[in-house]
C-alpha cells in the first residue's frame, strides 16, 4: 500500500474586533481605501498561504456581518471578554475552543491578527505562521528593524537606553533593533494553551517593512492611514464578476467640473465621448448604470437620455436616494461600484462595495475610495472604469449587436 500522506497542519488566523473602542468610535469598521479595518484583516489571512481558517471574533453585530461579507467566519464573543480590560489572549482562546468545538478539528497553530494594523500583507502572515509550521520556532511575531537611539528621563537628567551617549556609532555599524509592530502573531496551539500567552519556548521574528508600521490607536492614526493607502496600497481595479450595478455622478466625474454661462445665466459643461461609449458598453453588458446628483439642472437630465440611462438629480442625501435604489433594484451596495469626486460622494462611497474617485478627485475622497482612475473626470475617466470591468477594448461577456453610440 502506498504511505499515507501527513496531512498539512491545520493554521486558525483569529482577528479579534471588539465593537467598543474609545479612541475611535467603530474603528473595526472604519474604512481605509473604502474598505472597513477587519475586512483588509481578513482578505490578509486569506491571501495568506499555509493559512487554512480564518475566524473573527467580535461581540459587535456588524463586525460579524462585514467579516462574513469579506469570507471569514464570526464567532459571538462573550460580554465577560468583550470590555476595556479584556485581553487578546482571552478572545483568542474563546475562538480557539469555539472552532474546534464546531469544526471537530484540532489547530495545530494560531495566530492572533489585529486589525489596527492596515498596511498587514498576506505574506508577512503566511511567514510568520511558516516560523511554527516548519518547527522553526514556537512563537513568532512581526518587528520592523530601527535603528533609533532610546532615551529615558532621570532625576539626573536624559540618559541613552540602548547607547553610550557620549557614542555616536553610524548607522551602518550599528546592528539593528526590533520594534514589535502589533500586526502578527503565530503560536504553536498546544503551547498556547499550556502557557495562555502569546510568548513562550523559542520565539522568531519576521522583519517587516518599517514604512507600512502604522497602528491605528486614535482619530490621527486612523488619517494618517488614509493618507498613506494610495501610497502603500497595491493597486486593485474591480472586474465585470465584481460587480452587479455602477453609480454616477455627475459634475467633476463626467464633466471637469467647470460651468460654462451665457449672457442669459443659462449654464453649459462639457461632457466626454468616450464616457459615453462606455456607459453604452456597460449597458449593452447587462449592469444596470444610474446617474447620481445633487444638481437640479437640465443638463443633467439630457445627458441621462442621451446615455439611455436612469437619473436621480437634485438630491440632498445622496446616500439615502442610493440605499432606495438598491432596495428597489435588489442590488446588494456591496456589489455596486460608485464613482464620485468630491465630499458630498463620500457617504456613498461609506454604503457601496467599490467606492472609485476619479483621478481630480478631492484628496479626501482618493483617500476613501477602492480605486482611483488614472484619467480626471470629464476626459474619459468613465471610459477607463468602463475597460475596468470589460476590458481594455471594451469587450463583454457576449459580442455585442450592434454599433455602439456614445
Amino acid at each position: 500500500m502506498p504511505e499515507k500522506q501527513p496531512s498539512a497542519p491545520v493554521v486558525l488566523a483569529v482577528i479579534p474586533a471588539r465593537g467598543g473602542s474609545k479612541g475611535v468610535p467603530a474603528k473595526n469598521l472604519a474604512p481605509v481605501a473604502g474598505i472597513p479595518l477587519v475586512g483588509r484583516a481578513v482578505r490578509a489571512c486569506l491571501g495568506a498561504a499555509g493559512v487554512t481558517d480564518v475566524v473573527v471574533s467580535t461581540d459587535d453585530p456588524a463586525i460579524a456581518a462585514a467579516a462574513r461579507a469579506f469570507g471569514a467566519e464570526a464567532v459571538q464573543r462573550p460580554a465577560e471578554i468583550a470590555g476595556d480590560t479584556a485581553t487578546s489572549e482571552s478572545a483568542v482562546l474563546h475562538a480557539l475552543d469555539a472552532f474546534e468545538a464546531t469544526r471537530g478539528r484540532t489547530a495545530d497553530v494560531v495566530l492572533l491578527v489585529q486589525c489596527t494594523s492596515p498596511f498587514l500583507t498576506s505574506q508577512e502572515v503566511a511567514e510568520t505562521a511558516a516560523r511554527i509550521t516548519s518547527g522553526a520556532a514556537d512563537t513568532a511575531f512581526t518587528a520592523a528593524p530601527s535603528h533609533g537611539f532610546l532615551w529615558k528621563e532621570t532625576p539626573d537628567g536624559a540618559t541613552g537606553v540602548n547607547h553610550d551617549k557620549a557614542h555616536r556609532p553610524r548607522r551602518q555599524d550599528r546592528e539593528p533593533e526590533y520594534l514589535e509592530t502589533g500586526a502578527v502573531y503565530a503560536m504553536d496551539a498546544a503551547g498556547f494553551r499550556t502557557h495562555g500567552h502569546r510568548f513562550f519556548g523559542r520565539t522568531a521574528l519576521v522583519a517587516t517593512d518599517p514604512a507600512r508600521v502604522l497602528e491605528i490607536d486614535d482619530p490621527h492614526d486612523l488619517a494618517r492611514a488614509k493618507a498613506l493607502a494610495p501610497l502603500l496600497d497595491e493597486p486593485v481595479t474591480p472586474s465585470f464578476a465584481d460587480v452587479d450595478a455602477v453609480v454616477l455622478d455627475f459634475d467633476g466625474t463626467q464633466t471637469d467640473d467647470r460651468v460654462h454661462l451665457d449672457a442669459e445665466g443659462r449654464e453649459f459643461v462639457s461632457a466626454h465621448r468616450g464616457d459615453g461609449l462606455g456607459i453604452a458598453a456597460l449597458r449593452r453588458a447587462g449592469l444596470p448604470v444610474l446617474i447620481l446628483s445633487t444638481e437640479q439642472n437640465p443638463v443633467v437630465a439630457a445627458r441621462a437620455r442621451k446615455l439611455k440611462i436612469p437619473v436621480l438629480h437634485g438630491i440632498d442625501r445622496k446616500d439615502l436616494a442610493l440605499k432606495e435604489w438598491c432596495e428597489a433594484e435588489s442590488i446588494d451596495p456591496a456589489r455596486v461600484l460608485y464613482a464620485g469626486n468630491d465630499v458630498n460622494d463620500l457617504p456613498c462611497f461609506h454604503l457601496v462595495g467599490w467606492p472609485v474617485a476619479v483621478g481630480s478627485a478631492h484628496d479626501s475622497v482618493r483617500a476613501a475610495a477602492r480605486a482611483v482612475t488614472a484619467t480626471p473626470g470629464g476626459f474619459g475617466a468613465i471610459r477607463e472604469i468602463a475597460a475596468w470591468l470589460l476590458g481594455p477594448e471594451l469587450n463583454t461577456p457576449t459580442p455585442l449587436t450592434g454599433p455602439l453610440h456614445p
